[in-house]
């Protein structure tokens, strides 16, 4: 299976950095409360500071759904939607065990993180402009064709799981308690260092330096090996070198 990005989106978005990881043996009998506590104590801190449109790596997402035609307030990514309603409600649903910690780890990084279960999606997904012919399964069940141009993640069986880049993702692949393999993305426009780090603080993933994104990966590949099967295959992607094979 695979996963990359069009070289149309990148051509179109050169700020873009992306990781990927790939699990099995995923489940839902283990309690990762404490690290997700541990992710809401950072996210805390973090608005203590400042509003979540105010975070250089929302701030950078803002910019791209403006460069795609929406108003940032209008489609926010996923990762500012979560800070927005972890701001108001000081907590967040659970879903399960590794939806939640991705979860509370896209807080924390202020950056999207997307987890598919791998038995519900086709061959592999690319991140790309949309033909105006996708199928895409909203949470109500209801069936939408997606627009020409919009930039969705999409099968090889012409389905779209994910909306409007990183806004909302398909019914159709998400995690539910029968998953058992798993592809996790993380996208990032922000070159900066990461929360509490310094320039000098990069983090190298497969021998690649991703700013901010690289901690974030490699917190990720810890969560997986302390509460599931480990991970079996992780890369940090980029223009030079953006094909993730698993």
């Amino acid at each position: 299976m695979h996963f990359y990005h069009s070289p149309d989106i990148w051509q179109a978005f050169p700020t873009l950095t992306a990781g990927c990881l790939y699990a099995e043996g995923v489940s839902t009998g283990v309690d990762v409360l404490e690290d997700v506590e541990k992710n809401f104590a950072k996210t805390r801190e973090r608005l203590s500071q400042s509003s979540e449109g105010e975070m250089p790596e929302i701030a950078a997402w803002r910019a791209v759904y403006s460069q795609m035609g929406f108003k940032p307030t209008q489609y926010r990514c996923a990762a500012e939607s979560l800070l927005r309603r972890f701001r108001k409600e000081d907590s967040l649903p659970s879903f399960h065990p590794l939806v939640d910690l991705c979860n509370s780890l896209s807080m924390a990084y202020a950056t999207p993180i997307a987890v598919f279960d791998c038995d519900h999606f086709a061959d592999g997904l690319e991140v790309r402009f949309a033909h105006g012919d996708e199928q895409y399964l909203d949470f109500s069940g209801e069936t939408e064709t997606i627009p020409e141009g919009e930039v969705i993640f999409a099968d090889s069986e012409n389905r779209a799981h994910a909306r409007r880049w990183c806004f909302r993702q398909s019914k159709a692949s998400v995690v539910s308690p029968s998953t058992e393999r798993v592809l996790i993305v993380c996208e990032s426009h922000y070159s900066g260092p990461g929360p509490g780090t310094g320039p000098e603080d990069g983090v190298s993933v497969g021998g690649a330096v991703g700013g901010a994104l690289a901690p974030l990966i490699d917190e990720v590949a810890h969560g997986l090996e302390k509460y599931f099967s480990g991970v079996s295959a992780m890369k940090l992607l980029s223009k030079v070198d953006e094909r993730f094979e698993y």
